[in-house]
C-alpha cells in the first residue's frame, strides 16, 4: 500500500527528523512540507493525502484549531513537545500523539498503527457492495482458536499472564496480555479504563463516581484513566440511552 503524507511543522529540525524516519518506509511518500497550516489547505482539499504529521504550536493557527476548522481531514499524527494537548487531540480522533523528541521505535509503532487503519478503511471501501463478515478477533482458548465477534464483547479483564474476555455469549480465558488485545481492538469502540480492564464503550449502562456498569459487572475506572475515559464514554451518544 502506497501512503501519501504531508508534514506541517515550523521547526526545520523536527521536519528533518520525521523525513529521515520516513525514508525507512519505501511505501510512504512525503508529498510536501509546510511551516504554516494555512498553506497546506489547498493540498488537503484535493483529498489525495493519507496522513498529516502535525505540530501544535504553529504560526497563525494552533494545529488542533486547524483540524477543527476542516470539514474533513486525513489521518492525523500529532508531533508536539507538549504532553498537555494529548487529551484534546484524541477527542478530535487523531490517530496518534508523538511527544518530541521522537524515538524511531515510537515512530515505528505509529506507522504500524497507520498502516493497519488504512488497510481497514480500504477493505471497507472495497466491500461496500459485498456481504461483510462481522468484525471479529480470534483468541486461542483451550488449544483452539475461537472466533469472537467484537460486537459481543462486554469487557476484558487482565489476570496476570491471561485475559478473561466477557461477551454476550459467555467468558473466554486466553494466554494474552491486556495491552496486546487492546491494541488489536478498534479504538473508536473500545477503551482501556483501568490497568486491569478494557471495555466496549457502547456496552456501558451507567457511570457512578469512578465505577462503570457493563453487563452485570461494576468496573472501576483507574485514576490515571478517569478524565479521558469518562469523556469518551459520555461522547458516545448511544450510551446511557439503552
Amino acid at each position: 500500500m502506497n501512503i501519501k503524507c504531508i508534514i506541517i511543522d515550523d521547526e526545520p529540525l523536527a521536519v528533518e527528523v520525521i523525513e529521515s524516519f520516513l525514508q525507512e518506509f519505501k511505501n510512504i511518500q512525503v508529498v510536501d512540507t509546510f511551516k504554516d497550516p494555512i498553506e497546506a489547505l489547498s493540498i488537503l482539499e484535493q483529498g489525495d493525502i493519507d496522513v498529516v504529521f502535525l505540530d501544535i504550536n504553529l504560526p497563525r493557527m494552533n494545529g488542533l484549531e486547524f483540524l477543527k476548522s476542516l470539514k474533513d481531514y486525513p489521518q492525523a499524527i500529532i508531533t508536539s513537545a507538549y504532553k498537555e494537548y494529548a487529551l484534546e487531540s484524541y477527542e478530535l480522533e487523531v490517530l496518534d500523539y508523538l511527544v518530541k523528541p521522537i524515538s524511531f521505535n515510537r515512530f515505528l509503532k505509529s506507522i504500524n498503527k497507520l498502516t493497519a487503519r488504512l488497510i481497514s478503511i480500504k477493505k471497507q471501501e472495497l466491500s461496500v457492495d459485498v456481504i461483510q463478515q462481522p468484525a471479529h478477533v480470534f483468541l486461542k482458548v483451550d488449544k483452539k482458536l475461537v472466533k469472537i465477534l467484537l460486537s459481543d464483547i462486554l469487557f476484558i479483564e487482565s489476570l496476570k499472564d491471561y485475559i478473561r474476555v466477557s461477551t454476550l455469549e459467555g467468558t473466554f480465558l486466553s494466554h494474552k496480555s491486556l495491552t496486546s488485545i487492546s491494541e488489536e481492538l478498534p479504538s473508536e469502540n473500545f477503551i482501556r479504563i483501568h490497568k486491569s480492564y478494557t471495555i466496549a464503550i457502547d456496552k456501558v449502562k451507567s457511570i457512578e463516581g469512578n465505577l462503570v456498569e457493563v453487563g452485570e459487572k461494576r468496573i472501576p475506572i483507574g485514576r490515571n484513566y478517569a478524565a479521558h475515559a469518562k469523556q469518551r464514554i459520555l461522547k458516545n451518544k448511544s450510551n446511557l440511552l439503552k
